[in-house]
């Protein structure tokens, strides 16, 4: 029987996910057989997840990338999981909330079911960011966690982080970062976001999103190892004898696949294919423009503007993969595989279509 063959990625404009680096699909060939979950069976994937922790926290401007602490995830879900799980069980009320901008990604939403926690949801400005007073106003002396979004997964907008730090911070909270899809972008602008930028306690960064490796490998970063001794248990049949993930058994090809894609791309790799998003995104914003759309100037190389919805469907009949925001704007994600030609061919066809 012939097997089937995956997707070809030509057409898809609404993905966060991408085609992976050569030197990441052979790495994670290489290591599919092997468990990162228990390290002290499988040194060889330990060591490499320990480099995958450093280059991450490269990126992600730790001041000390070296004894950064995290893992490598199954992805952004995950890691966001995670640090709400850390910061409540760190936090001495019983009942705990975390506040969270209303553009924070739905993984939050599973956060708070799982782990019993009030989500405080406040809103955005008319620029899509977190409003700093609306976050000043929901925090209080039992807020566990404040979350921040780097490179939000509709607009490609980055909250004002410094300013909701100190705000997590005055109240006593831990602050979470979630950059899922913006960490390989942004270190190549001028945007604060980071480790580096101000005294973040956790942060989500996802390789296996602008990174380039393969799917799954998600990135849980602290700034130091505290963040994850709140989420060890004891695993007493294992060689390992704590463990502080939330899956345990993991992809040892995510891990491998990870450090193979940053060490081949950081930082040269990574900053060309950045400039080519953004010079894509920035064209396909004004082609749909000058057609008359409404668009939200990108940010980030996400290109989001309005589109009747009868044009959205014709395009997604015609072949290409593109989504929606909430509220129902045409929703584009300049990734790497995303090429100009690919964007005329777009633009040819939505011309087609309103003809």
């Amino acid at each position: 029987m012939q097997q089937p063959e995956p997707q070809s990625f030509d057409r898809v404009l609404s993905s966060m996910c991408t085609e992976p680096h050569p030197a990441a699909r052979e790495a994670a060939e290489r290591f599919l057989a092997t468990n990162p979950g228990d390290p002290a069976t499988y040194e060889a994937v330990a060591s490499l997840e320990e480099r995958a922790v450093e280059l991450l926290a490269t990126l992600a401007d730790h001041p000390t990338p070296t004894d950064a602490a995290g893992y490598v995830t199954s992805g952004g879900t995950e890691a966001n999981v995670q640090a709400v799980r850390s910061a409540r069980n760190r936090h001495d009320a019983t009942d705990v909330n975390v506040v969270v901008p209303e553009s924070g990604h739905f993984s939050f939403h599973k956060a708070a079911e799982l782990l019993g926690v009030e989500l405080r949801t406040v809103p955005v400005d008319a620029d899509h960011r977190t409003r700093t007073d609306a976050a000043a106003a929901a925090v209080d002396a039992s807020t566990a966690l404040v979350v921040g979004v780097a490179g939000s997964t509709e607009y490609g907008r980055v909250d004002p982080i410094a300013a909701l730090t100190d705000i997590a911070h005055d109240a006593g909270a831990l602050m979470h970062v979630d950059a899922a899809w913006g960490g390989f972008v942004l270190p190549f602008t001028d945007r604060e976001w980071s480790f580096g930028d101000a005294a973040v306690d956790t942060l989500t960064i996802d390789p296996h999103k602008f990174g380039q490796a393969p799917v799954p490998a998600g990135g849980f970063l602290a700034r130091d190892a505290a963040a994850l001794d709140a989420l060890a248990v004891d695993t007493p049949y294992l060689e390992t004898r704590s463990q502080a993930t939330l899956t345990g058994t993991r992809s040892g090809a995510g891990v491998a696949g990870a450090v193979a894609a940053m060490e081949a791309l950081w930082p040269d790799g990574y900053r060309d294919a950045v400039e080519r998003a953004i010079d894509n995104a920035e064209w396909l914003a004004a082609a749909l423009d000058d057609r008359g759309y409404d668009v939200v100037e990108p940010s980030l190389p996400l290109v989001a503007a309005t589109l009747p919805e009868s044009e959205f469907d014709a395009l997604r009949s015609a072949g290409w993969k593109v989504a929606r925001t909430a509220s129902g704007a045409l929703r584009v994600v300049c990734m790497p595989h995303v090429t100009r030609d690919g964007l005329r061919a777009f633009i040819a066809d939505l011309d087609r279509i309103r003809e």
